[in-house]
């Protein structure tokens, strides 16, 4: 943890005082992961389980673990396995699309788009929504414009009338 956990409980004085107080602070997370992982539980301190154990245990946490998503949860989110399999997933496609295109270029026949590699679908958030199937070919886009441009300039114009009484 590069010494993160050290320097914030070092930062106060005493030992035992300022590790109680992180304790207090953070209680949840150093529960759950001296739980996970020790088996312990913080009312073990003073008897199977010594205060420099602890300070020790929290010195060397890992950056997935529930005091570290607390304290730095940028270097939590990081270290997610998750992360690195959305990251993994884009280099594949990202070769796969290469692959096709020397494949292509090579037999010189148009390239094929490969499969996205399979991800963990998220739901869409309620208030996004998404409108449309694709682009409009240009003609039609012309179009659209052009009609949106003539009514405009027809409310406008009546808006004119309506506020200056002719």
């Amino acid at each position: 943890m590069d010494g993160r956990i050290e320097k914030g409980i070092r930062e106060k004085a005493g030992g035992i005082i300022s590790l109680a107080k992180a304790v207090l602070e953070y209680r949840e997370a150093i529960e759950y992961d001296l739980l996970s992982k020790t088996g312990h539980e913080l009312n073990d301190i003073g008897r199977t389980l010594s205060w420099s154990a602890l300070e020790s245990f929290l010195n060397h946490e890992k950056p997935d673990s529930a005091l570290v998503k607390q304290l730095d949860p940028e270097v939590a989110a990081w270290s997610s396995t998750m992360k690195t399999n959305a990251i993994l997933a884009d280099i594949y496609d990202l070769l796969a699309h290469i692959n096709a295109n020397l494949v292509a270029h090579a037999s010189g026949k148009p390239a094929r788009t490969p499969k996205p590699y399979p991800r963990l679908k998220k739901q869409e958030p309620e208030n996004e929504r998404h409108f449309g199937r694709g682009a409009l070919p240009p003609d039609e886009l012309r179009k659209w414009f052009e009609e949106k441009r003539i009514e405009n300039a027809g409310s406008s114009t009546g808006d004119h009338n309506r506020n200056t009484g002719t």
